[in-house]
């Protein structure tokens, strides 16, 4: 029972896998602001802190100015103590006369201090009102370089978790995936060897008949059989080339098209017609033949679910250029809405009451993962049907002769 509970659950989490991922990135994001809220918290702090440091040191000098006698505790104590705040006292004119904690450019002379005093002092005044030493004497201060990278922190901090995070994501889902193909590879290897067996012994079977008395009798019946183990073969070779690296090939893929419409005709329904459109016969593309059939077989089948059975498909080649071969497949089914464009492809994704809903899901690890193409729905129109667009690599004209 705890078992069922725990499985239960997983599904849960996997079906909701959305939700999971926004509660996550909203429960950082809610982390991060209160990382930035904290961290402005004592910057404000510091802030006043600081104020508080440069009028006493203001109070100091002016101090210091009146009185002249026993004056060690407060340059000692005070003044000289001030190690982390720039601090610029100006005259009159607005011409630094006194400074402390400015770094100056290594090598620096007379007139290129003066000049960089003057830089520091306007970035001061843009950001503090100036403290009174007297009526003409003023202090312009900013914050310590310890609070100007403090208020930088938070930030720096986020950017780190955030690169981290997206690093970790990325390896992780890489991970998985390729965990998901070793596992999908494997169980067709073995869907391939386990089903090879019995064909071959079918086989045999049925040569044993064709050379035997009653073949003459049954004649119609022993073709259909072996029409059925023709079958049985040719998604034997499909699921071995899924387990294994398949081979690609140029192809003409006008004739595999049409190939995989002739199958299909007699195992559709009647009330479906297919047209085939292309503007030359001789259109060559990068492909493994055995793979891209069931590709097409598969979409053509979505089509006639999406249209119940009854309706039209047009499938038309372009050769784009050189570089890609385009297969369009149009059905006028039902269509599909723009924001289901990529889910369509998802495993388990059907309309279907008894559907398992891999047909997409397949044909676009075939074109993606075997033949580096694409497949996608290109438009679609609710009520009047839709259009899946493949991207096929072409192949050029010499290469075609060859």
């Amino acid at each position: 029972m705890k078992r069922k509970l725990q499985d239960l659950a997983s599904l849960d989490l996997y079906q909701n896998r959305e939700k999971v991922k926004w509660a996550i990135f909203i429960f950082s994001f809610v982390i991060g602001l209160g990382s930035i809220y904290y961290t402005n918290t004592l910057v404000e702090e510091l802030k006043i802190r600081e104020k508080r440091q440069v009028d006493l040191y203001a109070e100091a000098l002016e101090y210091a100015s009146v009185n002249s006698d026993n004056l060690t505790f407060v340059f000692q104590v005070i003044i000289q103590e001030n190690k982390s705040i720039p601090v610029i006292t100006v005259n009159p004119s607005g011409e630094p006369i006194e400074y402390k904690n400015i770094n100056f450019p290594p090598n620096s002379s007379e007139e290129e201090i003066r000049l960089y005093l003057l830089e520091e002092l306007e970035s001061m005044k843009a950001l503090y009102e100036p403290i009174s030493l007297s009526d003409d004497v003023f202090i312009y201060y900013r914050n310590s370089d310890l609070l100007t990278r403090l208020q930088y922190y938070p930030y720096v901090q986020l950017s780190v978790i955030l690169v981290f995070g997206l690093l970790a994501y990325a390896f992780f889902n890489q991970s998985k995936v390729a965990e998901q193909n070793r596992l999908w590879a494997g169980l067709t290897k073995e869907t391939a060897h386990q089903l090879g067996t019995p064909l071959a012994s079918l086989m045999a079977w049925i040569d044993y008949l064709k050379n035997s008395p009653v073949y003459d009798e049954n004649q119609e019946v022993i073709l259909e059989i072996e029409k059925d183990i023709n079958k049985l073969t040719m998604v034997t070779e499909r699921f071995s080339n899924i387990g294994s690296t398949p081979v690609i090939k140029p192809e003409n893929v006008y004739q595999i098209v049409g190939d995989a419409i002739s199958y299909l005709r007699p195992r559709i329904s009647n009330k479906v017609s297919i047209e085939l459109n292309s503007h030359a016969e001789n259109i060559y593309a990068q492909m493994n033949r055995s793979l891209f059939e069931w590709v097409i077989e598969n979409v053509c089948k979505n089509a006639v679910d999406a249209m119940k059975g009854q309706g039209a498909i047009r499938i038309n080649i372009v050769k784009e250029s050189e570089q890609f071969v385009f297969v369009d497949i149009s059905d006028t089914g039902k269509g599909i809405e723009k924001k289901m464009f990529a889910k369509v492809f998802n495993p388990g994704f059907t309309t279907r009451k008894r559907g398992w809903g891999l047909g997409l899901t397949l044909a676009k690890r075939i074109m993606e993962g075997y033949h580096n193409g694409r497949i996608f729905v290109n438009t679609s129109e609710l009520g009047k049907g839709t259009t899946f667009r493949i991207v096929l690599h072409g192949v050029k004209e010499q290469d075609e002769i060859d």
